[in-house]
């Protein structure tokens, strides 16, 4: 049990004047990262690592995490208005989010985007408070067995995502994992198609790739379209209250934002994994127990409300091996584990019964956070619709100028731009061609964890297959793979045979 003393130290730290004015910069901040398609959430936590050199403790994590936080949802704007998921973790739903927008839903797309993104926000900080210690004890339990199995159940998801053309959605995801494969072999250390490119023994960048994939693909259709009979859909203008209805909707999917917050939450305390990897997960579940899954990826918000809530619950849920642990749950962890440090702070074990009050003052500032993403998020879309009133001949060079920054400033190297541009004359071709983008993003995100962890895993177990089944937990995610396969194979036989069955009687 906390004493009271502690608490009111920690509120104390956590109320002072510098620390509330330092999370309304830092929140600004973070959302106009997040807008900016290709800058991520990582990338606004590190811009801000200099910042906090010259910060006490407390103000220092409090950019880290409301930066962090405001850029998570701050990638769902571009993603409902211009079809460019701004971060990562946005693009598992950009479909539906954009999709809505152009049925005149803007409002209806980034209000739940906001409101449910608050909610599994403070879902994972509340799990966060109460659960740290159990949570990041199981995370530690996890191996390259269970990684594995993680991995290929998240590999799954694109046969969900994209179930209207099961054979274009699996080359797609088999492109996404060959992409996975470009640089050094993860055992040998040996370069594999690089074509003596010394740029590509780092692999194919992710975020290059994903502003190529979407935001080039729409540039170019833009380009092609603007000035012939068939130009492109555009997002009509939205007037009216912003979270006006949500109450309803929210009210209609209450498990499935606490389902999608529940696993957001744990895939976020498993380190490495991180919000996007929940974004796809959650999705492709709910996907997958939907009553109306044929409505997916055309601007339905059920699937908005569940991935929008999970990549939210990660954020606090990737804290729990960072501060329990010192274990980094991703990349924006590792960052604020640094400023920890710098700061003369030791993450672990030892850290709760040291300095308590900083621990407990961490806590209120992402709950302090998530309130303020709220006014924030609100105004910057009132902003953002202004993005409607320019003209497409006008904004598409600035958005391609955007995505130019963002993918140089990654790799701090022409390379990530040729990337970009490469990958995206691809994936204007293949989605003209009615190949799905989702799947190759999920094979390239998933590519190198699925073949890291399986090589790992075959080595320990001195090439035995069933040493993937040995222990509680891999056993267990290996049997609900088998078994998800093993349905949808049941399913597409059924199908056909019904099918031949149909044709016969004819």
């Amino acid at each position: 049990m906390v004493s009271p003393d502690i608490l009111w130290q920690a509120l104390q730290l956590v109320l002072d004047p510098e620390v509330l004015l330092v999370i309304l910069c830092a929140g600004a901040f973070g959302m106009f990262v997040g807008a900016m398609p290709g800058l991520t959430a990582t990338m606004a936590t590190a811009l801000l690592v200099p910042v906090t050199f010259f910060m006490d403790p407390i103000p220092a994590i409090a950019a880290i995490v409301t930066a962090s936080g405001m850029a998570i949802f701050a990638g769902d704007i571009p993603g409902a208005l211009l079809r460019m998921p701004g971060t990562p973790a946005s693009a598992a739903y950009v479909e539906d989010a954009h999709k809505l927008a152009l049925a005149g839903k803007l409002n209806l797309s980034l209000g739940t985007s906001l409101l449910v993104s608050a909610i599994g926000g403070l879902f994972g900080v509340l799990v966060l408070i109460l659960a740290a210690p159990v949570l990041a004890e199981f995370a530690l339990k996890f191996t390259s067995f269970e990684y594995f199995w993680l991995a290929v159940l998240g590999l799954s998801s694109a046969v969900f995502i994209a179930s209207d053309n099961a054979l274009k959605a699996g080359i797609s995801l088999l492109i996404g994992l060959s992409l996975a494969t470009v640089g050094l072999d993860p055992t040998s250390g040996t370069p594999r198609f690089t074509f003596g490119s010394v740029d590509l023994l780092a692999g194919i960048e992710f975020v290059p790739a994903m502003i190529g994939l979407f935001a080039i693909g729409e540039v170019l259709r833009g380009a092609i379209r603007m000035n012939t009979a068939a130009p492109l859909p555009q997002v009509p203008p939205t007037k009216g209250p912003l979270f006006a209805g949500l109450g309803a909707l929210i009210m209609r999917y209450p498990k499935n934002i606490l389902r999608s917050s529940t696993l957001g939450t744990m895939i976020g305390a498993l380190p490495g994994a991180g919000a996007d990897i929940a974004a796809w997960m959650s999705y492709a579940f709910s996907k997958r127990f939907s009553k109306t899954p044929e409505q997916y990826g055309k601007g339905h918000p059920e699937g908005l409300v569940d991935a929008s809530a999970a990549n939210n619950a990660a954020v606090g849920g990737s804290w729990i091996p960072a501060l329990v642990f010192g274990i980094p749950g991703d990349s924006v962890t590792a960052i604020a584990i640094g400023v920890l440090y710098m700061k003369g702070i030791n993450p672990g074990p030892t850290v709760f019964l040291q300095t308590p009050e900083i621990i407990y003052a961490v806590f209120m500032l992402f709950i302090l956070a998530i309130i303020v993403m709220v006014p924030l998020g609100w105004g910057t879309v009132k902003l953002a619709r202004r993005v409607l009133t320019i003209p497409r001949r006008i904004l598409m060079p600035l958005i391609l100028t955007f995505c130019i920054v963002g993918s140089f400033a990654l790799t701090n190297s022409p390379y990530g731009i040729v990337l970009m541009l490469c990958i995206g004359l691809a994936g204007w071709f293949l989605e003209e061609n009615g190949f799905p983008l989702a799947p190759i993003i999920l094979g390239l995100v998933l590519g190198g964890m699925v073949e890291r962890n399986f090589l790992t895993s075959m080595i320990k177990s001195d090439g035995d297959l069933l040493g993937f089944f040995e222990r509680p937990i891999a056993a267990v995610l290996g049997v609900l793979v088998i078994l998800l396969w093993g349905t949808v194979i049941v399913r597409f036989v059924m199908r056909m045979t019904a099918s031949r069955t149909q044709q016969a009687e004819s």
